[in-house]
């Protein structure tokens, strides 16, 4: 179960690095049913019947008391951080396919992790994204994200960049999925980088794949690659 399921922005975390973080990437595809902490029976119960053959995904419409029976006990895809300790434990540890029984404050659960994938958050130094930024083909398969906000990009900017800035997220942020593919290569850009880490660690959770920080944000990029840009 998430601690908050609402659309949110995080605060920034420690820099993943260059490579792909192992722990932190990994994604989970999870289904439960919740019940009453006064129902252990029940909930044994339903994991025979699990057993026997039933779908998990029909028993949680019929005995769930989570909201996520509408959905027929779909959490979606989730990461480590995003829900309490013992389901997390629980979840993260469970074997691909099993339904696997823990509890929570919130009560008993039946749970199915469904399938699994590697996120990866990467740092992109600003000379690497020059070079690539030199092949048209770059910016026809890639999205270019610039989440200063607009006075700022009127001091300095990049080509090719789509300007959402972080003040105005609640403007933007429900629809990103809609406004730009998941299935993309993303890259992320502020004035030092760090505005754009809390933006790209946000972007993982909200189902992007390949999600790259610019490391020193446009900063940097003046400084090391371009001196024609100004600085502020």
């Amino acid at each position: 179960m998430r601690k908050n399921r609402r659309t949110w922005l995080p605060g920034a975390a420690a820099s993943y690095g260059s490579s792909s973080n192992s722990e932190r990437g990994r994604e989970i595809l999870v289904q439960h049913l919740l019940v009453k902490e006064e129902d252990p029976k029940l909930v044994l119960e339903l994991q025979k019947r699990v057993a026997e053959g039933e779908d998990l995904g029909d028993l949680a419409v019929e005995y769930s008391v989570c909201p996520s029976k509408e959905e027929g006990g779909m959490l979606g895809w989730v990461r480590k951080g995003q829900m309490v300790q013992e389901f997390e434990e629980a979840a993260f540890n469970a074997p691909l396919n099993e339904v696997v029984r823990c509890k929570t404050k919130f009560g008993w659960h039946l749970l199915q992790v469904l399938s699994e994938r590697d996120n990866i958050l990467g740092q992109i130094q600003p000379s690497e994204l020059h070079e690539k930024m030199q092949d048209p083909s770059f910016l026809d398969n890639a999205q270019l994200i610039d989440v200063r906000e607009p006075d700022e990009v009127a001091k300095a900017s990049l080509p090719g960049f789509k300007v959402f800035p972080l003040r105005q997220f609640g403007n933007w942020g429900p629809g990103i999925t809609t406004e730009l593919d998941p299935q993309k290569d993303t890259y992320v850009m502020c004035h030092h980088g760090m505005r754009s880490l809390q933006v790209a660690q946000w972007l993982q959770t909200q189902g992007f794949k390949r999600v790259f920080n610019v490391s020193g944000g446009i900063h940097e990029y003046a400084m090391k690659v371009d001196p024609s840009i100004p600085t502020y």
